[in-house]
């Protein structure tokens, strides 16, 4: 229970620090959620497991249990699947891609395109790094997003998906999510960016590099995501 202890003081110290500099918090809107490190693990879900992790604040309230919940634009759920944020942003890019092709009554290119990946892409690309996903639903849920709006673009009906993004000169959401990831990957390894999760590397010479980091559940170093990782340092930047 020195987990609970520990967490409630940094809890304390949060609301006494925004107090100290006059900054009032909503504490109504906290929210407690918990991570499961397998998924028929319930042990938290148990009553007396709440009634010993439970977190209070200043005016004494409790915090509420989640099972899912939204920070910062990404839906955040307690098995760390990101299926619900998938289709919420899925949702989102679909209400804007109607309402750009109910607005805009050209079918240009250069138009078209530019609404797309100021307005839509964007929204599907969020954060990516972080919540990337690997189910084959959900990439193909992603991907039925741009399927769709290209088709709409003058020239391009009646074409193959693939064949319309080689026409305009666009990659797949699976494939340009995977570069974003490489690229932060390879200035991780250069030490351009901050390492805040503890990403090891690990050079094969017959792989080429590849990335780990220490699993928080078990004693073992895991691969990092999936394999597009262990080719980094044949498709990272030359500098």
């Amino acid at each position: 229970m020195l987990d609970v202890t520990l967490l409630q003081e940094d809890l304390n110290n949060i609301i006494c620090w925004s107090r100290s500099n006059k900054m009032k918090l909503h504490e109504d809107k906290f929210d407690l959620l918990f991570h499961r490190s397998k998924r028929n693990d319930t042990l938290h879900e148990a009553q007396f497991m709440l009634d010993c992790m439970s977190y209070r604040v200043s005016n004494g309230n409790e915090l509420h249990l989640v099972q899912n919940l939204w920070d910062l634009g990404v839906t955040v759920s307690s098995d760390l699947s990101w299926s619900l944020h998938v289709a919420n942003a899925v949702s989102k890019a679909r209400s804007k891609a109607f309402w750009i092709l109910s607005v805009f009554k050209t079918r240009e290119r250069s138009v078209m395109m530019t609404l797309y990946k100021s307005l839509v892409r964007s929204i599907l690309e969020n954060c990516c790094l972080l919540w990337n996903p690997s189910k084959i639903t959900d990439i193909q849920l992603l991907e039925s997003v741009q399927q769709t709006f290209t088709k709409r673009i003058a020239g391009r009906q009646g074409t193959g998906y693939w064949d319309r993004l080689k026409a305009l000169k666009l990659m797949s959401l699976q494939r340009e999510e995977s570069g974003c990831i490489i690229l932060q990957m390879w200035k991780l390894l250069h030490c351009l960016s901050p390492n805040d999760i503890g990403v090891m590397f690990q050079d094969k010479s017959r792989h080429g590099v590849k990335c780990y980091t220490l699993s928080p559940y078990i004693g073992e170093y895991n691969k990092y995501c999936y394999h597009g990782y262990a080719n980094i340092g044949y498709h990272s930047p030359v500098r």
